[in-house]
């Protein structure tokens, strides 16, 4: 088990240590489980001139549910579930993880509303007894098309593990969806139903969305303000989508769907989060703005795994090496380290700087493939 209150002291030596202000070929010593600053090369574990960067701060996996619904028709016992998907996490360098969870339903998925506690209450179980390696915190992911979002969120606002709330609509016809046959389409064929079925499902999906939409968000973004937690507007469109979260008091952009919702985001303070997985497959597969052009704009603040675990490590490594990029190595792990630990608060974490959190990977090239070879939170080696 990972013990938190047993403080390392270690020394890494023969690193390429990325810090913020460059690359320092060295060591770097750790006491107590935090930084304690640079050391010749020649001391501690040799680690052969690997890369040493800071532990990834990932503020949106939607992985969660590969291992508690890993086929249709099937929930998987939470604890191992998490388990599983934590060795997933901590395997790509992440040492601290937003767990996304869904808080309400659209039309997928409706048994969300009923295994958000009990999912919640084995995260809970998992912290309190050190079976993660990797720090899981919560993201909740509020859909506002649902009137049980309401309760829900008030349920989980308050606990010690939430620390980010994005307000969610996926109501086709806008935002992520535009275009909603193409939605549509797609969706019957993940929910495996019929034309006919789905389409009594859309509709009440609109009926939903139309009647409770404004009040369920009103609600959402009350209870997160009143609990100290950031709020995130998902899938920005329009540049009315944006002035609508900064008359609510939302500073954050997460995945905005358009170059002009971004600009918009940019011009109004916004900070902007954008999909790691995106980049790295070239353009979005929703036909969304490709995130390549959002980063030569200088329109991304912070990067998200969104869907694939390990996608800000490869993202990172790969926009560095972009010659039409302008950001070098440590400008660009910035955008999965530091620049969301600051979104979220975590101050403690993020960079290789004396004094903060010994959250760190050791990452070695192969053809230009970033692999890692060990990671260690708060000084003790967890992979």
């Amino acid at each position: 088990m990972f013990d938190q209150a047993d403080s390392a002291t270690l020394t890494l030596g023969n690193a390429r240590i990325v810090t913020p202000d460059g690359i320092v070929e060295g060591g770097l010593a750790i006491d107590g489980g935090r930084i304690s600053g640079l050391t010749d090369a020649r001391d501690g574990r040799d680690l052969a001139g690997a890369f040493l960067i800071p532990g990834i701060v990932d503020l949106h996996t939607d992985h969660v549910e590969r291992h508690t619904h890993p086929r249709g028709g099937v929930i998987w016992p939470f604890l191992p579930a998490l388990m599983a998907h934590d060795g997933v996490v901590i395997s790509g360098g992440t040492t601290t993880v937003f767990d996304s969870l869904s808080v309400g339903a659209s039309m997928k998925r409706p048994e969300r509303r009923e295994i958000l506690e009990p999912l919640v209450a084995a995260m809970l179980e998992g912290q309190e007894r050190g079976l993660f390696r990797a720090e899981h915190l919560l993201h909740l992911r509020c859909e506002i098309s649902d009137p049980a979002t309401m309760a829900l969120t008030d349920a989980t606002v308050g606990l010690p593990i939430s620390r980010l709330v994005s307000v969610m609509d996926h109501t086709p016809g806008d935002r992520q969806s535009p275009d909603v046959q193409r939605w549509f389409t797609h969706m019957i064929h993940e929910m495996e139903v019929d034309e006919e079925t789905g389409r009594v499902m859309m509709e009440d999906l609109f009926e939903r969305s139309r009647t409770c939409g404004a009040e369920v968000r009103a609600h959402v973004i009350a209870a997160s303000q009143a609990a100290g937690l950031p709020l995130m507007s998902h899938d920005d469109r329009t540049e009315a989508h944006v002035d609508q979260a900064v008359s609510e008091g939302i500073h954050i952009s997460e995945f905005p769907t358009t170059l002009a919702a971004a600009r918009r985001a940019r011009e109004a303070g916004l900070a902007i989060i954008a999909g790691a997985p995106n980049y790295l497959r070239g353009g979005s597969q929703s036909g969304n703005v490709a995130v390549a052009d959002l980063l030569a704009e200088g329109l991304v603040d912070a990067l998200a795994s969104d869907y694939i675990p390990r996608s800000p490590l490869d993202a990172a490594f790969a926009i560095a090496a972009d010659p039409a990029l302008p950001l070098d190595l440590p400008a660009a792990l910035a955008l999965v380290t530091h620049a969301p630990a600051h979104l979220t608060g975590l101050s403690d974490r993020g960079a290789i700087a004396e004094g903060l959190r010994a959250d760190l990977a050791a990452v070695r090239i192969e053809n230009g493939q970033p692999v890692v070879q060990a990671v260690w939170r708060e000084g003790r080696q967890v992979f």
